[in-house]
Parts: structure tokens; C-alpha cells; sequence
């Protein structure tokens, strides 16, 4: 979705001619998997999602304007109040986690000062908890640009209804939109880890069997439209609001397009092959093909836009360039948010995880059910730090002291392996402990933040608007001080 698409619309001829050149692409990609060299330099990379709010703490629509004032390494996103920093490769490396922490501190402080420029803030959370469904509702909401009318116009065109959200918490939520306007709402921190095409279904695997623990510990998403819903509701919102099916066709068993997948992977090719096989396409989009040699390494443009409208958790990426091409998973289920050292804790602890995993003798995944995997990850979606899942040999569990018990410690080993300095380690190890040891992230801290500026208040009431708009001054107060989420005080 980085592309820029020529339409709004396409015709029953664009999209014939585009499912033919998305064949000859998967075909292309098969050949050169099984015959090129593809780079193996394991770097790591991030992108963040970020919201603009004004001095009331609602959504501003001014994400052109900002993004005038910055350089290329910001990007507008779907909605109009939103924007993407996108964090140059590095190795991993010795301090590499440290150059990470200090580059996003760098690029938001440079956010910062171009929003306040115009009057405005940036702010790194899940959900935005100020957005209301008249917000949503309202024509205004999206990014004029055609790939972002083009998505939508195609989702709700081959939906033939209105796009609902429903979900349940401790508070319950439904409307029906007439565009995917609440996927604006969802904003999220992407980690990249390349890896060699042949350690991809390995790290691939790992990915998703770590997927609900990373969700749990991270949570940051508790208030949709200012309702108490899951701890981290932007997933099921998300989900919902970029799905193609009708009731029918979900009781017909048709795959979402906002997907955790359904089985374990043995190579790369079984991912895009699924969503060749699964999904139609929704921006047919062709640029001309052209033959390569054994050398080369071809574009795959209509195979990896077509990638780009399959949102799995985990997704598979293929990159090319004129020296050659790459392979790397890209992890895109956790929140944006808190603070940068937050969310660096947050890739040390995957980076550690999925290193450990893939070494292992007898992988977690041959070990666990994929089916278990994917309810584990919709448990800690739902219920946060507070989840229980399942984890092999040890049953049931609550995924704090998973984590404590068992996953912190494979972390750190992995995190060794790599290279990284013990101090580097400690410190950012230290912030996910802390987070389970007091069943403290985002999330929590959030809703007992409400709990006390607004107590017993309604959804939609004035008291509830107050405690929402009060509860923001309060959040970006302490993101501005760069303090892990887990030391943030609630007023008794």
C-alpha cells in the first residue's frame, strides 16, 4: 500500500489482465526462489503510526500540512489525522537497539516540532481514545490520495454493504460505516527482521507462535470511540473494518483479509501462494512486464501490491532493488506506543524470541497447535496482560508468568546470540519484566486512568468526554517524558 495507483476504480478488463500478470509474477517468483542468491544481512528496520491532535485532544485533519514540513522518511497514512515514520535498516548488533531507541526519539522529536508548527501534537497510541463515530462517519476523514479511495472503494464494493463493527468488553459497541473509516483508527509499530529464504518458514513460525504474548505485553488499545472494549481493541477493528465477506460467506468458512493464517509454513512461496489462491484482488494495478535473467532480480509489482491488501499479523515481504533482493518478515501486530524506549522493548523482546525459537532442536511450533497459537493470540487481544493461554508442557497459564517464567529468559539467550551488549539486554528486559510483574502496558494503564478522572461514566456522556480529553493531557505528558509505561502513576 506504499504505491501510488493510477484509479479510484477498475474495470472488469483491468482486473482480468491483472489476475493473469499476478500469475506470471508468482511463477517468476517460484523460478527465482529456487535459483538466485538473495541477501541474508539480518538486518532490522521499524515503521510507527502516529495520530495529530489538536489542543482539545481530537483528531486533526491536517497530516499534508505536517508532512510538507518533513522529509522522506514520513509518509501520510489512510486517514487524515494520521502519519507514518518509517526508521532506516540497521544492524542489530553490539548497541544496534540503542541506535533504534535514539533514532525513533530523533524522528518524533522532528514530528513534534513540524506538528507544533501547525498548532498541533503527535501521539503514539494504539487508538486514538478522542475519535468519536460522528468523526468516523464524516466524508473528511480519509487521505485524499487514489490508493487510499481506491482500498476503500474496493473493500466496500466487493463487501455490497456496509462495513459493521461490533465487538464486546466490559462496555459493548455497534455501527454500521459506509467506508473503512475505522481502520483509521488502528495505528500500529511494524518490525522487519530479514532473514534467508530458506530460515523464513522457521522465523515465519516463531512469529506467530510468540504473536500472543507480544500482544498481551504491548496492549495499548483499550478505548474504541471512547468505549471500554479489548485491551488491545485495535486488533477485531482492524479485522472488521478491512473485511470483504458478508455474514454468508463467513458462515461459508471464506478467509478474511485481516488474517493470522491457518497453518503452520514449511517456505516462503506457501504464503503468497495462499494469497494468490485465497483473495481476489482489490487494486489491479499492472506496470509493464519485463523477462530477467538468472542474475536479476525481478519487481513482482502486481505480486507484492497484491501482498500489500492480505493483512496478515506476520507478513511475508519481498524487496528488490538493482544489487539485489531480500526476504523478511514483517511484524505488524503490536500497538503504537508509549514511549520509545517502550517500543524498543517491545522489538528486543521479539528479535530475542524469535532468535532463541528458530534454534531450537525441537521448535515450540512443532509442539503446538496452530489452531492454539491463534487462540492464544485472540485471548491476549482480547484480555491483555491479564490473559491465560496455553503453552506446551505447561497447560494453562497466565501469560505474565509466562513471559516471566519462560519467555524472558529465551529472549535474553537469543538477544546473546545476536550479539547484543549485556547491558542492552538488561535494560530493555527489565522493561518487560516490569510490565508482568505488575500486570502494567498501555492498556491497563489507560483504563485505570480513566476509571479515576471519570468514574461510572457512560459512553458518550459529558463525563466520559471530559475523562477522555483529560486522560490524553495526562498520556502525552508522560510519553513526553520518555518514561517505560510501567513506572506511569495512577492518582489514588
Amino acid at each position: 500500500m506504499g504505491e501510488e495507483v493510477s484509479s479510484k476504480r477498475y474495470t472488469p478488463e483491468e482486473r482480468t489482465l491483472y489476475r493473469e500478470k499476478l500469475a506470471e509474477n508468482l511463477e517468476l517468483f517460484d523460478t527465482y526462489l529456487r535459483h538466485a542468491e538473495f541477501k541474508s544481512a539480518g538486518t532490522i528496520g521499524l515503521e510507527l503510526e502516529l495520530n495529530l491532535i489538536d489542543s482539545d485532544n481530537q483528531p486533526s485533519l491536517n497530516n499534508t500540512k505536517v508532512l510538507e514540513r518533513l522529509d522522506d522518511e514520513f509518509q501520510s497514512e489512510i486517514g487524515g489525522f494520521n502519519l507514518e515514520l518509517n526508521h532506516p535498516v540497521l544492524q542489530v548488533a553490539g548497541r544496534g537497539l540503542k541506535t533504534l531507541e535514539a533514532g525513533v526519539a530523533h524522528r518524533l522529536d522532528k514530528a513534534q516540532k513540524a506538528a507544533e508548527a501547525e498548532g498541533l501534537t503527535v501521539t503514539s497510541i494504539g487508538t486514538l481514545p478522542t475519535l468519536s463515530t460522528q468523526f468516523l462517519t464524516e466524508e473528511t476523514w480519509i487521505t485524499e490520495e487514489n490508493r487510499y479511495e481506491a482500498l476503500s472503494n474496493s473493500i466496500v464494493d466487493a463487501r455490497g454493504e456496509y462495513v459493521r463493527i461490533e465487538l464486546d468488553g466490559e462496555e459493548k459497541y455497534k455501527h454500521e460505516f459506509a467506508d473503512i473509516a475505522p481502520e483509521a483508527s488502528c495505528t500500529s509499530m511494524q518490525l522487519h527482521l530479514q532473514v534467508a529464504p530458506n530460515k523464513f518458514a522457521e522465523a515465519w513460525n516463531a512469529s506467530q507462535a510468540i504473536a500472543a504474548a507480544q500482544v498481551a505485553m504491548s496492549a495499548n488499545s483499550p478505548l474504541f470511540v471512547g468505549r471500554k472494549l479489548w485491551h488491545e481493541s485495535r486488533i477485531p477493528v482492524f479485522t472488521q473494518a478491512i473485511d470483504t465477506r458478508t455474514p454468508e460467506l463467513v458462515n461459508q468458512g471464506v478467509r478474511p483479509r485481516v488474517w493470522f493464517g491457518e497453518r503452520w509454513i514449511t517456505s516462503v512461496f506457501d504464503l503468497f501462494e495462499e494469497n494468490v489462491r485465497y483473495f481476489p484482488p482489490l487494486l489491479p494495478e499492472i506496470k509493464d512486464f519485463v523477462e530477467f535473467s538468472s542474475a536479476d532480480a525481478p519487481k513482482l509489482y502486481e505480486l507484492n501490491l497484491h501482498n500489500g491488501t492480505v493483512w496478515r499479523w506476520n507478513r511475508p515481504i519481498y524487496d528488490s532493488s538493482d544489487s539485489g533482493a531480500h526476504i523478511r518478515v514483517e511484524n505488524r501486530l503490536l500497538p503504537a506506543g508509549p514511549t520509545p524506549v517502550d517500543m524498543v522493548a517491545d522489538a528486543a523482546f521479539y528479535y530475542g524470541l524469535a532468535e532463541f525459537l528458530v534454534g531450537e532442536n525441537r521448535p515450540v511450533w512443532s509442539r503446538m497447535s496452530f489452531r492454539e497459537a491463534e487462540e492464544n493470540f485472540f485471548a491476549c487481544a482480547k484480555d491483555g496482560i491479564g490473559a491465560r493461554v496455553t503453552w506446551p508442557k505447561i497447560g494453562h497459564i497466565d501469560v505474565a508468568d509466562l513471559v516471566l517464567d519462560v519467555l524472558i529468559p529465551q529472549a535474553r539467550r537469543g538477544l546473546s546470540r545476536l550479539g547484543i551488549d549485556k547491558d542492552v539486554i538488561d535494560e530493555y528486559m527489565s522493561i518487560i519484566e516490569g510490565r508482568a510483574e505488575l500486570r502494567t502496558n498501555g492498556a491497563t494503564w489507560q483504563l485505570k486512568m480513566l476509571d479515576h478522572l471519570a468514574p461510572n461514566s457512560a459512553p458518550d456522556s459529558p463525563e466520559r468526554r471530559e475523562g477522555l480529553k483529560a486522560m490524553m493531557d495526562a498520556y502525552v505528558k508522560n510519553q513526553a517524558s520518555g518514561e517505560p509505561v510501567h513506572t506511569w502513576d495512577v492518582p489514588v
